[in-house]
């Protein structure tokens, strides 16, 4: 059969030497460099013809010859199938319809109902149903396929999907690199697999890693639950390890919180989640964000850390609360009764700011839910001209005001007040003792309750009807075991001493410096916290508060007695030694 097709075929050249048949209408994408020159080929480069039932030459075709039936072709190693092949011979390039299937060396396969090849570009269309089947079993099907064997590149711009085994691609236009196994795609990119489904504009799949290079916006979703995905402009995802590496607009949607920062990592399988570079997240049913310079999510914890100069803001409708330290942790966990709720801790050299409290510690534990904040290691908080230290402050918000409702100090509580904060004179109420309950009214405080030598220095003022003016009667000094004293305008009284109570009251003339402040006074004004902004530095180092002394009455008084002890020395005989 193969010598009688040979010999058909040497005639028929002979036979239909003298006529010229009209070149072949060409798919732009097969169009010849040369417009209407065809290209030259060698022997060694012609499309051959291995087997067809029929071979025919009429006007059909314009002349140029084609055959029918079981119709083999071949061109260096790959062999095309197909019901009708029309061969342009001077051009070294055919057209075949019918059940066409186009088997590379390479192993990959195409099949379409169409197809238009050329020998000498090694360039190719398929139409209809196009099929292709790489070796390592990813399937591309289309409409319309451009194949280049030389580059062993296919490409399609009329929409496809492309199958693996394990994800489902579709996308409007896609490039795949036959040699390198990478598919670029373009236009409505969509990836599937059982658990995420990708959107993006343009993607590359590496078919040998399963890694996808993301350019442009592009979207991860989880299908269990599609409020948790991923948003970037730029980076890496493996579908295989479901790791993605974001480095462009990036956007971690977990737990109803957003992770952003300039440079993200996200395993979708463990929830495991790093930032680093402007890192903010944000919890919004918290109304709570994180800043700082690296960050780590736990989503199955439901669990954050933030370093690298972090701090928080709680954001509340009336006065919003600031957190700052070397780190900060924030979680949510079931309480003993199974209600979830927030917590947020900093450590390390903590500071907090709130319009009407500011504080440092060095490790602040807040839960959020209920509203208790334990300041640990020195704590300090500030309240207007009023200043609470101890072993350990606890904090009791009001979640429906916003306000502090009360302090608790656990061992060595210590209260100090401006005596008159109009003034400059150094004078300092002071309540200390054991254990200290601290109560607000409003925004200020408002009453000390001290158990457990329970001490009070307190300056006494009266209200002078005529220069309608205070008028300083004298320091008294208060020793209990317990102290209840109560704020009156910024003055401070002492209404309760009980257990043991001892007190003692001094006119200014009387009592000297020595005894007009504890030995563990501290107010420190240096380290106050007085903006926000400060919390973002250790120390806002201002520059320390002098005072004005408040001794000119005891001076002028102890110039008095050393005058007359002077007097009295000067009256006594003198010895003279002989």
């Amino acid at each position: 059969m193969r010598i009688f097709l040979f010999l058909f075929i040497l005639l028929s050249t002979f036979t239909f030497a003298q006529d010229k048949p009209k070149p072949v209408q060409r798919d732009p994408f097969l169009q010849n460099p040369v417009k209407n020159q065809p290209q030259k080929s060698n022997l060694n480069n012609k499309i051959k013809i291995i087997n067809a039932d029929e071979i025919k030459k009429d006007t059909k075709y314009d002349g140029n010859r084609y055959f029918v039936g079981n119709v083999q072709i071949e061109h260096q190693g790959s062999i095309l199938t197909a019901d009708l092949v029309v061969l342009y011979e001077e051009e070294n390039f055919v057209k075949a319809s019918g059940n066409t299937k186009l088997q590379n060396t390479d192993g990959s396969v195409i099949t379409a109902q169409e197809m238009e090849y050329d020998g000498n570009t090694q360039k190719g269309v398929a139409r209809k149903n196009v099929v292709l089947n790489d070796p390592k079993g990813t399937v591309i099907k289309t409409e319309t396929m451009y194949y280049d064997r030389a580059s062993n590149l296919a490409y399609y711009n009329t929409g496809g999907t492309i199958n693996d085994g394990k994800s489902t691609t579709y996308s409007k236009s896609a490039t795949y690199n036959l040699t390198l196994r990478t598919i670029n795609l373009t236009d409505n990119v969509r990836i599937e697999d059982k658990d995420y489904i990708l959107d993006g504009i343009n993607v590359v799949q590496n078919q040998n890693t399963n890694i996808v290079d993301i350019n442009g916006p592009t979207t991860i979703t989880n299908r269990k639950n599609p409020k948790n995905r991923i948003f970037t402009e730029k980076g890496t995802h493996n579908l295989n390890t479901k790791e993605s590496f974001l480095n462009k607009n990036s956007k971690i949607y977990y737990n109803d919180k957003i992770l952003t920062g300039d440079a993200l990592y996200y395993n979708q399988l463990t929830g495991f989640g790093k930032a680093t570079g402007n890192v903010t997240l944000d919890d919004p049913l918290e109304k709570r964000y994180l800043k700082g310079g690296y960050g780590e999510i736990f989503e199955k914890k439901d669990s954050a850390m933030m370093t690298r100069s972090p701090y928080a803001v709680k954001i509340l409708e009336k006065d919003s609360i600031y957190f700052a330290s070397e780190k900060i942790l924030s979680y949510q966990k079931l309480d003993s009764t199974n209600i979830k709720k927030s917590y947020l801790r900093a450590f390390r050299k903590a500071r907090i700011y709130k319009s009407n409290a500011q504080g440092r510690a060095d490790s602040i534990a807040f839960n959020e839910t209920d509203g208790v904040m334990h300041m640990y290691k020195d704590p300090i908080l500030w309240s207007g001209e009023k200043q609470v230290t101890g072993d350990k402050v606890e904090a009791y918000f009001n979640t429906q005001t916003e306000n502090i409702d009360s302090l608790k100090v656990i061992g060595n509580g210590f209260a100090i007040s401006k005596a008159d904060s109009l003034n400059m004179k150094d004078e300092f109420n002071q309540v200390k003792g054991k254990l200290m309950a601290v109560y607000y009214e409003g925004k200020d405080i408002k009453e000390i309750k001290v158990i457990g030598n329970a001490q009070a220095i307190t300056y006494d003022d009266d209200y002078n009807e005529k220069t309608k003016q205070n008028e300083r009667l004298g320091i008294t000094l208060s020793s209990c075991g317990i102290i209840g004293s109560l704020f009156e305008q910024q003055e401070l009284q002492i209404i309760s001493c009980s257990i043991g109570a001892l007190s003692s009251t001094y006119p200014m003339s009387k009592i000297g410096p020595d005894k007009k402040k504890f030995p563990d006074f501290n107010w420190n004004t240096k380290d106050r916290i007085r903006k926000w902004q400060d919390i973002l530095v250790d120390t806002p180092n201002y520059e320390e508060i002098k005072y004005e002394s408040a001794d000119t009455l005891f001076n002028q008084a102890q110039e008095i007695i050393d005058k007359q002890k002077a007097a009295e020395e000067a009256k006594k005989p003198k010895r003279v030694r002989r």
